[in-house]
């Protein structure tokens, strides 16, 4: 997938693509059909650089709702050509989330589009997933037949439709076409079922990798094995060799982490920041600045998993690094560094803005550093990444970083997150939001009655409006 085009965040569009309070505020306040077109716009162009940990399906669906927007664009979209063509989830995923929400609202025109793209569209085991949460077992036995048609009655087709049923997310529509009594339906999906079985205790039965006996030599020949295959092996690796390895292999492994070939060296200098090894540091330091990346990258790695007081003391002498080192440090020291490393978390955090901007992906650790560490002085930083990242996680991260950091925030930000597209962020915004804003008010009214709402949210909503709170 391509990194999508995100619009300035004082347009609307750029609002709405990051996700924000204010993309929602400002969408109601504005002309239906501008709002409209940016809404669909975001639903079938998916703004998000990572689908897999970003939310936006819920934020959009509530949208369409205040609207009163129709699923026709949706429709167009997963019914175009492109369909059958381009068949990444990133082109229908989103789509058929917002889909799924709009359906648990009681929105039966987009059930009805579900269940037809389920029938005839590329992406059918999304959509399928999604009315398994949703329909009644009368719709969802209506798709058994088109469903099963995708697979012929070949062993290809009944290789695949093992596949498809062992790898499917939600297994209840599979369950109940089990139960079918035609023999076309019922009697394949219980195949399908026992032969996915089947190969997933065969692959049990054939474990790769390590075997009881094995020397620290043939561990590092595992990791340089799996080098040579393109597969980063060494942290794995690293924990076999801590259950073969004696006080007599130290020396070897030392020199290995040293000057050893790649998938040792990383093998060994993981190995060695688990057990905290006192000459392990230096050697970091060293492989930091070889040549070989995997290897810099390996001890970097290294240094970030160790948890003693000797890794935040050298932290401190290598927060100022200008190398991949010293900002490893500096993310160090924001997760366990005192009051008195402030300063270096401050600095390292504005470098990252200003030198990487307000994606950076060393932000998410500085972030939570400066709340952490309660840096006051960090807050003008922390609402510029608040506002400019297009990230609704790192958002939200800015958000409980402010709320320890900034004064300004239960009247500011706090009340815009009440409609923030991460659950975290408006759980955050319920316990911070000043309720003197009678839009504060009416939101914690409306998402404590939302059947869609996350619990932690609502258990948040109903600490500020419950009996023993005070007067919302």
């Amino acid at each position: 997938m391509f990194d999508p085009f995100i619009a300035p965040s004082g347009t609307l569009l750029g609002l709405l693509q990051r996700g924000r309070g204010d993309g929602t505020l400002h969408a109601l306040a504005a002309p239906r059909p501008e709002a409209l077109a940016a809404l669909n716009h975001c639903v079938l162009s998916d703004p998000r650089h990572d689908w897999q940990v970003e939310n936006r399906s819920l934020y959009y669906a509530r949208l369409y709702l205040d609207l009163d927007g129709g699923v026709e664009e949706i429709e167009r979209h997963l019914c175009h050509p492109d369909d059958h063509l381009d068949t990444d989830d990133s082109r229908t995923g989103l789509a058929l989330s917002v889909l799924g929400h709009l359906a648990s609202y009681g929105r039966d025109d987009a059930l009805g589009l579900l269940r037809r793209y389920a029938a005839t569209g590329a992406n059918w085991a999304w959509a399928l997933d999604e009315l398994a949460l949703r329909d009644d077992d009368a719709g969802l036995r209506s798709l058994a037949v088109p469903v099963l048609g995708r697979f012929p009655a070949t062993a290809r087709g009944a290789a695949e439709l093992a596949a498809a049923v062992r790898d499917a997310y939600e297994p209840r529509p599979w369950r109940l076409w089990a139960d079918d009594p035609r023999e076309a339906v019922g009697a394949r999906v219980r195949a399908a079922s026992e032969q996915g079985s089947f190969d997933r205790w065969q692959r049990q039965m054939r474990p790769g990798g390590p075997r009881p006996g094995w020397s620290v030599q043939a561990v590092f020949d595992w990791a340089q094995q799996g080098i040579e295959r393109g597969s980063a092996l060494y942290v794995p690796a690293a924990r076999c060799l801590s259950a073969v390895a004696g006080p007599d292999d130290r020396p070897a492994i030392v020199e290995a982490a040293r000057s050893g070939p790649e998938g040792a060296r990383c093998t060994a200098l993981h190995h060695l920041a688990e057990i905290r090894d006192p000459a392990v540091l230096d050697l970091i330091e060293a492989a930091a600045v070889s040549p070989e990346r995997p290897v810099a990258d390996a001890a970097v790695a290294a240094f970030e998993r160790m948890c003693g007081d000797e890794a935040v003391d050298r932290a401190r002498r290598w927060a100022r690094r200008p190398d991949a080192l010293g900002t490893s440090a500096a993310g160090v020291l924001a997760c366990r560094g005192g009051a008195g490393d402030a300063h270096l978390v401050l600095g390292a955090l504005r470098d990252a803005v200003r030198g990487e901007g307000p994606d950076a992906p060393v932000l998410w650790t500085l972030v939570d550093g400066a709340g952490r560490l309660g840096i006051a002085s960090a807050a003008p930083v922390l609402r510029h990444v608040y506002r400019e990242t297009s990230s609704s996680h790192l958002r939200g991260r800015a958000a409980r970083a402010l709320a320890a950091t900034d004064a300004s925030f239960a009247t500011g930000f706090a009340v815009e997150c009440l409609w923030d597209c991460e659950e975290t962020t408006r759980e955050v915004a319920a316990r911070h939001a000043e309720t003197g804003d009678v839009r504060v008010a009416e939101r914690l009214r409306r998402l404590a009655a939302d059947p869609a709402e996350e619990a932690e949210v609502q258990t948040a909503v109903r600490s500020r409006i419950g009996p023993d709170a005070p007067a919302v």
